[in-house]
């Protein structure tokens, strides 16, 4: 897995004891508040309780721990989870679609993961997508304020936006659109939680998502925390966490 990061280079006993002073735990007062939505099994509440977990989730704990950082987790609608991040201190969201237009306004923390964008339909529909302009002669199912629909936007695609994703199973099964679009992972979840039998059409764009910080953040803060997620990765941390939810 590759990393968008601030570079490769270990810190100096100079840079971390300069990091020390702003971010330390021993400093006391300091908190990093996570957003993040409902989006399985990447981010989600667990089931019976008010815990959130999820691949993402577990990720950005183990990387908090790491770092000694005070941190709490905050469940929300994704745009107020987006806004907060973009515009308040010491905050991050995720799990943030990278795209060209978000990277700019954030510092990054990532990839936590892959989660590559699918057309899906009906499992009992006649119905052949191969290419991008295939779809756009459908009505396209997608939800407000997703990376996914944003990019389909952009693409002049007709789309039939729900507040949240978890709704789109029953439009699609009810015949509001032919064309659901969302994660790879997202749309069978969602869709065996809603009873409805769903198929892959066809992958229109490989993504990675990550924790998408305050441009705030101090650039050496964000470095020590891609540090960490390298070694968790080199050390198969997160590959054991993706296998825990995905079986």
């Amino acid at each position: 897995m590759r990393r968008f990061r601030l570079g490769r280079a270990v810190l100096g006993l100079a840079v971390l004891l300069a990091l020390g002073a702003s971010w330390s735990p021993s400093a006391g007062a300091r908190e990093l508040l996570l957003t993040t939505e409902n989006y399985p099994p990447f981010n989600m509440q667990e089931e019976g309780t008010q815990r959130i977990v999820g691949i993402s989730t577990d990720i950005v704990r183990q990387i908090m721990v790491r770092a000694g950082i005070n941190y709490s987790i905050k469940f929300l609608p994704w745009q107020r989870a987006y806004a907060m991040a973009l515009q308040q201190p010491d905050t991050c969201v995720f799990s943030t679609t990278l795209t060209e237009d978000r990277k700019p306004k954030f510092k990054w923390v990532g990839p936590l993961v892959r989660n590559d964008w699918i057309f899906f339909g009906r499992a009992d529909a006649n119905l052949r997508i191969e290419s991008l302009a295939d779809a756009r002669a459908h009505v396209v199912g997608g939800y407000k304020g997703d990376a996914t629909a944003i990019y389909l936007e952009q693409q002049g695609f007709s789309l039939d936006l729900a507040s949240h994703d978890h709704v789109n199973p029953a439009k699609l099964a009810a015949g509001r659109f032919d064309v659901w679009a969302t994660g790879n992972h997202l749309g069978p979840y969602l869709a065996q939680q809603a009873g409805v039998d769903i198929k892959p059409l066809f992958t229109f764009k490989k993504t990675v998502m990550g924790l998408a910080c305050n441009r705030g953040l101090e650039d050496e803060l964000v470095q020590r925390l891609n540090d960490i997620l390298n070694d968790l990765i080199e050390e198969g941390v997160v590959s054991e966490v993706a296998a825990r939810y995905r079986g």
